[in-house]
């Protein structure tokens, strides 16, 4: 089945599809004729689902196919709410790694597939037009995968009252400031730092004085340099690298999308700039980007959001996080990637939310089923009210570094967990240079 093959297939159907052009936002495929049978006799569920699965984004989606392909089996049998059960479709539309595209493909799942619950993942770029969108429709959405300021305060919502529609739950970036900072003090350094921050959503937020990192990092003892935005996609860092040799910049961090960590990282080895510590969101969160720098990657820094030694489960299949990821390269053939989880998590959530509404046809009753949700999932509890502000929920943050592998080129190991100590270590961080 491609990677656009998926709405979920009701029982009996023999998983024939029919694929059909929804625009520029992708793809959606059909039920087949059993499946149609089935619908006709219940209500259908749709779940809509937005995430970047091409361009510089693409590795957020990567696990996407595998975690659509299990919540297909899952929900084969359909769904039990109230005492009925619905036939479920899960329509996935791809951002493009756009933000128009990405309120395109929601606006398309809204007023034409005419979705009951909105799933977006991955980046302000795609969670806030997908988010503003289900504001706007009075449709509930579940979000993840952003820190949460930039996906709250960027939008205009307001501590006091939040939102009415929109549900998101990931870190923040006090944060993966707090990780970073507890990563680099032990460590001999001169605690001069260098950021990259572009011009996005992420980037104005890590580098705001007043959300992200200046102050935090000034009343701990380290001195940042910033050199200004750039915009993603940029071809030459040497004016930053510059300005952190002038600096004598022994750690660097940031936040940026793996295509730019790679010209940063090239161009800073062609000119000899050679930081102790690079501890940058984002870019290093993926194998593949770290495949694409070469020999050069064994020694980065990152957040770690889950990996497969969290001490979590799934609520709908009991799998634990070691067992989904070890069942994901299995079937893949390809390593463990951190957006695994969180996707997963996304499911879980809202299959919740759909069995514990009182009335599917009635969209409040559904948006007031996830605003109470408390579940245990794959990423750790999940449950809105406690903070930070009423449509935020936190989920666990520690870091890790990249070490030589054996069975892959590399291998994520946790290094600190002072923020979350449940979560296991596996090592401590190594100097660079």
């Amino acid at each position: 089945m491609s990677h656009n093959e998926n709405r979920c297939t009701p029982p009996g159907s023999k998983r024939r599809t029919v694929l059909k052009t929804l625009g520029a936002a992708g793809l959606t495929v059909g039920v087949g004729s059993a499946g149609r049978a089935f619908a006709q006799k219940a209500q259908t569920l749709r779940i809509g689902y937005v995430s970047p699965q091409t361009g510089p984004l693409a590795a957020f989606g990567e696990a996407d196919k595998f975690v659509i392909g299990q919540m297909q089996d899952f929900l084969k049998s359909g769904l039990s709410v109230a005492g009925k059960r619905y036939a479920v479709e899960i329509i996935v539309k791809d951002s493009r790694s756009n933000p128009n595209k990405a309120g395109e493909a929601a606006a398309d799942l809204i007023l034409k597939d005419h979705v009951d619950l909105m799933l977006v993942a991955s980046t302000p770029e795609t969670t806030n037009p997908v988010s503003d969108q289900c504001e706007l429709n009075e449709i509930p959405c579940i979000s993840t995968v952003a820190p949460w300021q930039p996906w709250f305060f960027t939008r205009g919502g307001k501590p006091e009252t939040g939102f009415n529609w929109t549900y998101h739950f990931f870190w923040g970036l006090e944060d993966v400031i707090a990780v970073f900072t507890n990563m680099w003090k032990p460590a001999a350094t001169n605690k001069d730092v260098g950021g990259l921050f572009p011009n996005d959503g992420d980037g104005n937020a890590w580098g705001d004085p007043k959300l992200g990192f200046p102050g935090p990092l000034a009343k701990d003892g380290f001195k940042l340099t910033d050199p200004g935005r750039y915009q993603d996609l940029t071809s030459d860092f040497s004016a930053q690298i510059a300005a952190f040799k002038k600096a004598n910049i022994e750690i660097v961090t940031g936040v940026m999308i793996p295509p730019d960590f790679k010209t940063f990282w090239t161009q800073a080895q062609q000119q000899a700039f050679r930081p102790k510590i690079v501890s940058v969101g984002k870019a290093l969160l993926f194998p593949s980007a770290l495949e694409a720098v070469g020999d050069s990657g064994a020694g980065l820094s990152t957040e770690v959001w889950w990996t497969p030694s969290h001490p979590f489960k799934s609520s709908l299949t009991g799998m634990t996080s070691r067992a989904f990821a070890s069942q994901y390269e299995k079937d893949t053939g390809k390593q463990w990637t951190q957006p695994l989880g969180f996707a997963h998590a996304l499911f879980e959530i809202a299959i919740d939310t759909l069995k514990r509404t009182k009335d599917v046809a009635n969209k409040a009753d559904i948006r007031d089923a996830l605003a109470a949700t408390h579940l245990d999932t794959l990423v750790g509890t999940i449950a809105w009210g406690s903070g930070p502000v009423k449509n935020v929920a936190k989920t666990p943050l520690v870091g890790g570094q990249w070490v030589k592998g054996t069975k892959y080129k590399y291998d994520l190991v946790v290094v600190n967990n002072l923020t979350a100590p449940a979560i296991p270590t596996g090592g401590t961080l190594k100097l660079m240079a």
